[in-house]
């Protein structure tokens, strides 16, 4: 592992822990929790509150998203009675759209896209765009192979901040695609010291070393 991914893993689990959260949950909620995620993946959506109610019993499902929605390991409606996504999908819309197992699922950020498929061992398909041009961004990627990308320069780039409320609509927002170098360094303007910018490459082993603890 590059000292770059590393320090990155260990930057990340810094502002949003999600393994050290998960472990802190029940031994029912932690298998919950891992259902949601590849519920989301593999079938484009996360499990109902039925099937919820089967596993934890009926009147335990609002204990069991108010916890896991307050240590952000999911994101809920509004009103909290549902699960929109958990870490590192959504069914919110994003800039980040994959195509995987016959489903179509939203990434939350550009590293989160390119998590999915080490942490399920599946070919999926990403249709991103670059944060400061909006061109097209095309990755077809095997587990953790890069399979093809358009453009071939693409960058993966990450703004460090603490999350503000649930990281989704904070910290993701800031982890993009990059068209090639030139974006790049317009998208970080020199300041590396609280950007990190990655070939596609690291940010596949980036994210899935982050990720996959969660399984």
């Amino acid at each position: 592992m590059s000292d770059l991914v590393q320090q990155s893993v260990l930057r990340l689990n810094q502002l949003l822990p999600l393994k050290a959260r998960q472990d802190r949950l029940s031994p029912e909620l932690r298998e919950l929790h891992r259902e949601v995620i590849r519920s989301l993946v593999m079938g484009g959506r996360p499990p109902a509150r039925e099937e919820m109610a089967e596993r934890l019993g009926p009147d335990q499902v609002d204990a069991a998203l108010a916890r896991m929605g307050a240590d952000d390991l999911v994101v809920l409606s509004e009103d909290r009675r549902e699960i929109l996504g958990a870490y590192p999908v959504t069914t919110e819309n994003t800039p980040h759209v994959i195509h995987v197992s016959g489903q179509t699922i939203h990434a939350m950020c550009a590293v989160d896209a390119l998590s999915v498929g080490p942490m399920f061992d599946v070919p999926l398909t990403i249709e991103s765009r670059c944060r400061v041009t909006d061109s097209a961004i095309h990755i077809e990627q095997e587990g953790e192979r890069i399979v093809a990308a358009r453009p071939p320069t693409v960058r993966v780039g990450v703004r460090w901040q603490a999350p503000s409320g649930s990281a989704v609509h904070s910290l993701c927002m800031e982890m993009v695609f990059l068209q090639d170098e030139e974006a790049a360094c317009r998208w970080h303007g020199g300041d590396l010291q609280n950007h990190s910018l990655f070939t596609l490459d690291q940010a596949v082993a980036f994210g899935s070393r982050f990720f996959r603890p969660l399984l």
